[in-house]
């Protein structure tokens, strides 16, 4: 059975999950292109962390990070590479949507990989309906880095 909620992102049974996904984050990434955060980072006020459970297991893991009055931002969306291929990505950016738009986020932007490792990535979030857009927040013009936007309301 497949759950996916709100937890602290300092869960000890997250380690493993949280290091996996910042090792694919620096694998074709150089260090100053790179904008994804810690477990600390991720524990603050105004982010929104959820974690996909399998049978209890820790398998994927999204944040909603506010950056506006009713906007937020995608971060740290995550799913064991092991298990890509049976929709699970899909079903945490559903959630992610879902609990944006439940808390009063009209604006769901994110920041991903212009590299081909992130293609699917990039795929998956214009399939949702995500359209390109120019940096936001704090983000600066990067040819590392594709921006989107979905406007959900």
């Amino acid at each position: 059975m497949i759950r996916i909620g709100p937890e602290s992102p300092l869960g000890a049974d997250l380690a493993d999950l949280m290091a996996r996904h910042t090792h694919a984050m620096h694998a074709d990434t150089p260090p100053e292109s790179i904008h994804m955060m810690d477990a600390s980072e991720l524990a603050a006020p105004g982010i929104a962390f959820h974690v996909m459970r399998e049978d209890g297991r820790p398998i994927g893991m999204g944040a909603v990070k506010r950056i506006g009055a009713d906007e937020g931002e995608i971060k740290s969306m995550h799913v064991l590479a092991e298990l890509r291929g049976r929709g699970l990505a899909r079903r945490m950016l559903d959630h992610l949507v879902a609990e944006a738009l439940a808390s009063g986020i009209n604006r769901l932007s994110l920041e991903t990989g212009s590299q081909e490792s992130f293609l699917a990535a990039r795929r998956l979030y214009e399939t949702a309906g995500f359209v390109p857009c120019p940096p936001f927040a704090d983000y600066r013009e990067d040819p590392m880095s594709v921006y989107l936007t979905l406007r959900l309301a």
